[in-house]
């Protein structure tokens, strides 16, 4: 990879784009959501936040460490902020991709879990753990022997593969559980025509930042979408809405104090998940309560 190359990066979502688009909309960040394969869709930001100072307004907004001296946000902290929040509460894992002048590496969020990432030097040294790598195969369903030792083989030495062709080979990999990228869609394209190609792409759609109205329905699609839909409803559902209140406010106060605008979106939207799952445990309580009533009264 040349030290001049553009800055580039891709979400790579394990859910159809009907299912990622409620919560992308949360981000509130200009991206374009595109089908990439079966049961995956790619979010492809148009990169303001590590293109322009003082643009970052979504999930990786922020000046704190790791931001450049320019305020021009580095985007490996903005893709690892925007994975974190989208796969917060979601029943799909989120792999983010990322490249700069200097390196490139993966990243995979998926619900509470830890993020899992892998990062190689631009003339593609392998500069993380082995273990990651062996993670990120289980935690996305891949073989345990066959895939894993094909990820494994980009992880270990080869003067002829840059950080570029290491991707590249990530994504082949992928494409053994259905992944499959639009043309165009991939790191050899410039980092600023990324977005004008995913433009061009069959079935893109623009997620733009939503109003008041439009981010409550959001919130109340995200929430019956994600794993944690079913538990909605019914006695346990007052406790998970509390459980996610304790963890998402402790989380967003973190997130402001790193200046960590992804942990501070991943603590809202836990914020957001619980105040509606008590609204929609009570109006469940209260239909209930109706529902005796008229029962008693014939």
């Amino acid at each position: 990879m040349k030290a001049t190359s553009p800055v580039g990066a891709l979400l790579l979502c394990r859910a159809e784009p009907e299912i990622v688009r409620p919560v992308a909309h949360l981000l509130r960040e200009r991206m374009l959501l595109v089908p990439a394969g079966d049961d995956w869709s790619a979010l492809v930001p148009e990169g303001r936040p590590w293109q322009e100072p003082g643009t970052g307004t979504g999930a990786g907004a922020g000046a704190g460490d790791g931001a450049h001296g320019d305020g021009v946000e580095p985007v490996d902290r903005v893709v690892a902020g925007w994975a974190a929040a989208l796969a917060v509460g979601s029943a799909w894992p989120v792999l983010a991709l990322w490249w700069d002048g200097d390196r490139a590496g993966c990243l995979l969020a998926s619900g509470f879990r830890r993020p899992v990432g892998y990062v190689w030097l631009a003339d593609g040294t392998p500069a993380g753990e082995e273990e990651a790598v062996r993670t990120l195969a289980d935690r996305l369903g891949l073989d345990p022997v066959l895939d894993v030792q094909a990820l494994e083989e980009l992880i270990r030495p080869d003067p002829d593969a840059d950080a570029r062709t290491r991707l590249r080979g990530l994504l082949a990999v992928l494409t053994r559980i259905g992944l499959f990228l639009p043309e165009g869609l991939d790191p050899d394209t410039p980092g600023d025509r990324l977005y004008e190609a995913a433009d061009e792409c069959p079935g893109a759609e623009p997620i733009v930042r939503p109003g008041p109205r439009e981010a409550v329905r959001a919130g109340l699609d995200a929430v019956g979408n994600s794993r944690l839909g079913p538990w909605t409803r019914g006695p346990r559902a007052r406790a998970l809405a509390g459980a996610q209140l304790a963890v998402g406010l402790p989380l967003a106060l973190w997130g402001i104090r790193r200046r960590g605008g992804g942990w501070v979106l991943a603590g809202a939207l836990l914020l957001v998940h619980g105040a509606l799952g008590l609204l929609v445990a009570r109006d469940g309580r209260e239909r209930s309560g109706q529902g005796e009533e008229a029962g008693a009264g014939g």
